[in-house]
C-alpha cells in the first residue's frame, strides 16, 4: 500500500504524534508500491548522485527515501511517471508534507531532493519543462550554532584522562578518546570526517591533515601541537593494542576491538566527557566544529581562512575571487586556536 494510502487510513491524531507518524511510516516507505518508470528513474538519479556527483552514501540515501515517498505520493494521485507530474502535484507533496506536521527545514530539504531529481531528468532531456522551477521555499529562521567557551572545551577535551595528579590510571581507551576529540576541536570537522581518518591522511612534518569531506572533496587541514602530540602517543601506544585479524583499512581511530567507531561511540564519548567536566549545556560532536569557527574568528582569524578549513560548499565561490595561501592558514591557525601551542614548561 503506497506511504499516503497507509498514513490517510490512521485515525487522526495531534499535530507532533502525526509528525511521528510519517517518520515511523517513513522507514518502510521503500515497500510502497511505485511505477516500473519511477522505479528505474530512482535508480538511475541515485546512481548519477554516486558516480557523477561523489555525493556521500548517507546523502544519497536521505535523497532517495525523499525522492521515493514523492513517487507513492503520486502513484496515489494516479501517476506513472515523474514526468507526468505537474507543478500542482508537487505543491500537493508540499502540503501534505506540511499537514503531517513536518517542520520548514524538513519541508526544505525535501524540495532540494525533488529539485535535485527533476534537474537530473531535464539534464537527460526526460522532460522538458521543469515544475519544480517556481517551487515555494518554506521559510524558516535559521538557528545559530552553540558553542562552549574555548575554557569549557578545554576542561571537556582534557576530562577523557585523569589529571596529572589523579591516582587512577590512564587507560588506552582514554588516550585515544583524548586524541579523538583533540583533533576534533583542534581541524573542526564533521564526525563523518574524524571517523573516516587513515593514517596516511595524517603528515606529522607538515603538521596538517587530508581531509576528505562531502562529496569527496578534498583540503588539508592544519593540526594544532597538542592533537598531535596525542595522536602520536595514541597511534605508538594504544592503536597496536587494538589491532586484530580484521582489515582496518587503514584506519587510524579504532574500538578496542580492531574496528572502526562509529557515530554513536563519539556521541558516548563526549557525553561522558561532558558530565565529567561539569559542562551544564547540551554538548553534541558539532559542537566541536561551531567552536573551533567561533574561537578563531574570536581570536581575529580571516574569515576566507577558517571557511576554507571548514570545507564549506561555497569556498569554491569564495576562491575564484581570492586565493588563501596553505602557509597563511597554518598561521592563522598556530596564532589564533587555543590548542595549537605546545605547553611551555
Amino acid at each position: 500500500m503506497p506511504l499516503l494510502q497507509k498514513l490517510q487510513s490512521r485515525p487522526r491524531m495531534q499535530r507532533p504524534e502525526r509528525a511521528g507518524a510519517m517518520a515511523g511510516a517513513g522507514a518502510g516507505a521503500a515497500a510502497g508500491a511505485v511505477s516500473g518508470a519511477m522505479t528505474r528513474s530512482i535508480t538511475g538519479f541515485t546512481a548519477f548522485l554516486r558516480l557523477e556527483r561523489g555525493a556521500a552514501e548517507h546523502t544519497v540515501e536521505a535523497y532517495q527515501r525523499d525522492v521515493r515517498r514523492l513517487a507513492e505520493y503520486l502513484t496515489g494521485a494516479g501517476l506513472e511517471s515523474f514526468t507526468d507530474a505537474e507543478r500542482r502535484h508537487l505543491t500537493g507533496f508540499l502540503s501534505f508534507l506540511h499537514e503531517m506536521g513536518l517542520s520548514a527545514s524538513t519541508r526544505t530539504r525535501y524540495i532540494s531532493s525533488i529539485k535535485q531529481m527533476y534537474a537530473w531528468l531535464s539534464g537527460i532531456r526526460a522532460m522538458n519543462t521543469d515544475p519544480t522551477a517556481t517551487l515555494d521555499v518554506p521559510q524558516s529562521r535559521r538557528a545559530l550554532p552553540t558553542c562552549l567557551s574555548a575554557q569549557e572545551m578545554i576542561r571537556l577535551i582534557e576530562a577523557t584522562t585523569p589529571s596529572a595528579d589523579s591516582t587512577v590510571p590512564i587507560r588506552p581507551a582514554d588516550i585515544r578518546d583524548r586524541a579523538m576529540l583533540e583533533t576534533l576541536y583542534a581541524c573542526g570537522l564533521r564526525v563523518s570526517e574524524l571517523l573516516g581518518i587513515r593514517q596516511r591522511d595524517l603528515h606529522v612534518d607538515a603538521g596538517v591533515l587530508l581531509v576528505f569531506g562531502k562529496g569527496s572533496k578534498e583540503r588539508l587541514v592544519p593540526v594544532g601541537a597538542h592533537a598531535l602530540q596525542w595522536i602520536e602517543r595514541y597511534i605508538h601506544e594504544v592503536r597496536p593494542l587494538f589491532l586484530r585479524n580484521y582489515d582496518t583499512d587503514d584506519i587510524l581511530f579504532l574500538s578496542q576491538r580492531g574496528r572502526p567507531l562509529s557515530r554513536m561511540s563519539v556521541w558516548n564519548m563526549i557525553q561522558t566527557a561532558s558530565g565529567r567536566a561539569g559542562i551544564d549545556v547540551h554538548v553534541h560532536p558539532h559542537m566541536f566544529r561551531h567552536s573551533f569557527a567561533t574561537h578563531l574568528l574570536e581570536g581575529g582569524a580571516d574569515l576566507r581562512a577558517v571557511q576554507e578549513m571548514l570545507g564549506h560548499a561555497d569556498i569554491g565561490t569564495t576562491q575564484i575571487y581570492t586565493h588563501v595561501d596553505r602557509e597563511y592558514i597554518r598561521e592563522v591557525h598556530a596564532l589564533f586556536h587555543p590548542r595549537s601551542q605546545r605547553d611551555r614548561t
